[in-house]
């Protein structure tokens, strides 16, 4: 029998601790944001990191890139819940709108920058298989990329180098009313 993993007030939400399993509304989870940078929610506690398979909800202003553009050795997808997007895939750009789906096979350039004139909320998931490796992936250089501030200066494996210029960094903090949609059932 699987126990129930028990969930701990950070002061910035809500984090399971340990493997169990759980329940836990994303309003009370813990989210990460700054100022000008796209507000992250992630489910997992970092300690540890889910082995098989990420998920985390971002929140993308108009304009505001999810990440930097690069590719990983494992699968990712992104749902589109509300807002417009544009995604950057292998150099082309394409629309995402709400219940959009982009899936990025392994080894796929790519990344979101929300558009319209509103949030854009957007879940990710991706396999982990190759998350603390070497060989978990880079970030190249892509000039449509850079129009939209999403590329990062020199090509790189390193998180550190891609994002060193990206400020200001994100804390931890509680959920600000407004970032996800309300809806009725």
């Amino acid at each position: 029998m699987v126990n129930e993993a028990p969930l701990e007030d950070t002061g910035a939400g809500l984090v399971p601790q340990g493997d169990g399993w759980f329940v836990l509304n994303a309003k009370d989870a813990r989210w990460f944001a700054a100022e000008g940078r796209p507000a992250l929610c992630f489910f997992e506690s970092g300690d540890p990191d889910w082995p098989q398979l990420g998920i985390n909800i971002c929140v993308l202003g108009p304009g505001q890139p999810m990440s930097r553009y690069h590719w990983e050795s494992d699968q990712e997808d992104f749902l589109v819940v509300s807002g417009e997007a544009l995604a950057i895939v292998e150099d082309e750009e394409r629309p995402l709108n709400a219940w959009d789906l982009l899936h990025c096979p392994p080894n796929t350039n790519h990344v979101i920058v929300g558009a319209g004139s509103g949030p854009c909320v957007v879940i990710s998931v991706g396999a982990r298989e190759h998350q603390n490796t070497p060989e978990w992936g880079a970030y190249p250089v892509n000039a449509l990329a850079a129009k939209y501030g999403a590329s990062t200066p020199e090509e790189t494996t390193d998180p550190n180098v891609a994002y060193a210029d990206v400020k200001p960094q994100r804390g931890p903090e509680r959920y600000q009313d407004g970032w996800l949609p309300s809806w009725s059932t």
